[in-house]
């Protein structure tokens, strides 16, 4: 049927609605019956010569905003599209999901002619603004519709012809409409399809926009947990070349993560690296130790690879942790305990020689020189060097101790310089790092150096002198920053003489050294270290031992202590465990402490105490102490009960009596006396009254 006639049969049929609501089925399809009668429904004047313009520029702005996505993908493909009909009288059109059109392409003439309906960027096209038309109509059916001259429901658009369809988001939501318009003699049915092509093309973008900006948020997710790993990463390529490695990594290998990229891992750290031999043999490596010198310094750190293959399962990259090996040591220090616990602040005493003693392993502290701690066993070597440890400024590194008269003769060398795999029949895989290794950036306490045998002693010498290892077996020199404690219990001057010790190494150990005094040379020292050992045994049992009988202190304070401060520790432990009640008496001791030969040496030992004027008195008028003298006496000896006897001029056997006739105990470092307590402070360490408890 030719265009006229049929527009001139729609055009009646659309005169008997608008004048009878009658519709003539044979000419009118269903769809435009329906909107006819939902465009009369709600009041659309038939006969407007104009579409509304429901909109301003300011909401225009925000509308094409809010669609900026949705304009930047279909413009270029709109443009396209007119290409193919430029200069036959169409008009392309980007509609939002409202009705409302928000660009528009198209020639001039028809552009202008357009106008004069009002068909302009801004007028909204709804079913419910316009009726019947293409635009509406797709937005209300949801899909593509051709609608031709008086098939419009307003006379305004009688002379065009519109091909619209829904344009419809990656998750299926409506976002838009394309449509094209031209002169109703123009209709035919290909311009209905080329737009359907179009709005598939920009369909098509969209999704593949959103997979695009998943990606993209997915690689800031990547980006951002790899970046946050405090341990470095890094990811090659099957040519092995670098295709991401954090800032971590970077750090690590001393490079420039954005530089390096795309650059071979072999020119980086040579072609014996782990990550190239991974990236090889396709297998799997746990925490390989690595080190190698490069132009950029140093680097020795552990590697883990983890090959990357296709569904074919061929090696196409590896990704790679690298762990500092600084900060590996540190973790195994943290497992192993590998901490100094003691400080200056733990070491009783008030004895003036031990005081001495005391401030010269302070100043060995301030000094980042060898020390050398003699002294026989039990005797606080290894509190000491843990006290030099923590004041020094290697506090913060680890403190690692090994006692080389408890290793084989033939694992002591391994211990302290290492091995790699295979150096002996039983070497661990992957070799193992020595204990000078471990305590790099630390302390290295040497126990019982005189038991060290005499073929290792220039391997320890070259150590300490030039600062670096070489492990058994290897051939690579491991630079270190060690601060080195030897102890003995040994005279290691008759041992250089006996040939047992090389004097070169002696003379290197020897440049700060600390005799170790015994406890039967302080035995003024006797009572506050008892009074530690209570307190800490009481805690760690669960007991209350507070009372202390006289004579148990005497006896405590007349033994001569060969295991020293060891052995007193042990003794105070036995004592608490069999003592009834909160009184440490005679029977709690060990039968060989109790019947041992007392020692009056030490009285000569310590600075001689002298009668006060108050005791003399006492004597010389012939008068008995009463237990104000016993008190007075007790507390200007501090505590010791030998002393004030003599000091009374009455025998120690009388004083204890006395002490038991006036209910005198010694209970939480004060003396009780009838029921009321009198403080009397008998053990002072660093002006600080020390209280059993």
């Amino acid at each position: 049927m030719p265009v006229n006639d049929r527009k001139e049969l729609l055009l009646n049929a659309w005169t008997e609605f608008v004048d009878k609501g009658v519709v003539n089925k044979d000419r009118v399809r269903r769809e435009i019956e329906d909107s006819w009668r939902r465009s009369r429904g709600i009041g659309v004047k038939p006969d407007c010569d104009n579409v509304p313009v429901l909109v301003g520029l300011n909401e225009l702005e925000q509308r094409r905003e809010a669609k900026r996505e949705l304009l930047e993908i279909s413009f270029p493909i709109m443009k396209n599209l007119y290409s193919f009909v430029e200069g036959s009288g169409f008009i392309v059109s980007l509609v939002d999901r409202d009705g409302v059109i928000i660009e528009s392409i198209g020639d001039r003439e028809t552009v202008a002619l357009a106008a004069q309906n009002s068909l302009v960027v801004g007028a909204s096209l709804n079913e419910e603004s316009s009726g019947t038309n293409g635009t509406g109509l797709a937005i209300k059916l949801g899909r593509p519709i051709q609608v031709f001259s008086a098939e419009h429901y307003m006379r305004a658009l009688h002379p065009w012809t519109c091909s619209a369809g829904p344009i419809y988001g990656h998750s299926g939501e409506l976002v838009g409409v394309l449509s094209m318009t031209g002169t109703y003699e123009k209709v035919h049915s290909h311009t209905l399809g080329m737009v359907v092509a179009a709005i598939n093309a920009i369909e098509g973008q969209l999704k593949v926009n959103k997979v695009l900006e998943n990606m993209l948020v997915a690689n800031r997710y990547q980006n951002a947990i790899v970046e946050s790993i405090s341990d470095g990463l890094i990811a090659v390529d099957e040519k092995a070349r670098v295709t991401k490695i954090n800032a971590a990594a970077a750090a690590q290998l001393k490079i420039n993560s954005e530089a390096v990229l795309h650059t071979s891992i072999n020119e980086l750290l040579g072609y014996h690296n782990p990550i190239y031999l991974a990236l090889q043999s396709g297998e799997l490596s746990n925490d390989e130790e690595f080190h190698t010198e490069t132009k950029r310094g140093k680097i020795h750190c552990t590697v883990t690879c983890r090959p990357i293959r296709n569904p074919q399962q061929k090696v196409v990259g590896v990704v790679a942790v690298v762990r500092e090996i600084r900060a590996v040591k540190q973790l195994v220090h943290r497992m192993l305990g590998a901490k100094a616990r003691f400080t200056f602040d733990d070491l009783l005493g008030r004895n003036a020689s031990y005081l001495k003693t005391v401030q010269m392993a302070r100043t060995a502290a301030g000094s980042s020189s060898n020390v050398l701690l003699l002294g026989e066993s039990g005797t606080g070597k290894e509190v000491f060097a843990q006290a030099i440890h923590n004041a020094s400024a290697k506090a913060n590194g680890p403190f690692i101790a090994i006692n080389c008269a408890a290793l084989p003769r033939e694992l002591i060398g391994s211990e302290l310089f290492g091995y790699n795999e295979g150096a002996f029949t039983g070497a661990k895989r992957g070799g193992s790092p020595g204990k000078f290794e471990l305590a790099d950036g630390g302390t290295l306490f040497l126990d019982e150096i005189g038991e060290m045998p005499l073929e290792l002693q220039p391997n320890l010498l070259r150590v300490l002198q030039e600062k670096v290892v070489v492990r058994i077996g290897g051939d690579q020199v491991i630079s270190i920053d060690v601060r080195v404690i030897a102890a003995t219990n040994k005279d290691l001057y008759k041992e250089v003489e006996k040939g047992n010790f090389r004097s070169d190494l002696y003379y290197r150990l020897n440049v700060l050294t600390i005799s170790m005094m015994p406890l039967r040379n302080r035995k003024d020292d006797i009572l506050p270290l008892t009074g530690f050992f209570v307190e800490k045994i009481n805690q760690s049992l669960g007991k209350r031992t507070t009372v202390i009988h006289p004579e148990t202190l005497d006896v405590l304070q007349s033994y001569h202590w060969p295991g020293n401060i060891r052995e007193l520790e042990n003794v105070i432990e036995r004592a608490i465990h069999v003592a009834v009640g909160e009184v440490l008496t005679l029977d709690c001791l060990p039968e060989e402490v109790v019947s041992a030969p007392r020692v009056r040496s030490f009285d000569r030992q310590v600075a001689p105490v002298m009668p006060v004027e108050d005791d003399v008195v006492v004597r010389k008028n012939g008068k008995k102490p009463g237990k104000d003298n016993i008190l007075d006496a007790i507390k200007r000896h501090d505590g010791n009960l030998t002393h004030a006897a003599k000091g009374l001029g009455i025998s120690r056997s009388t004083l204890y009596r006395k002490m038991e006739k006036y209910g005198i105990q010694v209970v939480d470092g004060e003396f009780v006396s009838s029921g009321m307590h009198k403080s009397l402070p008998f053990i002072e360490v660093a002006n600080e009254r020390f209280r059993f408890k």
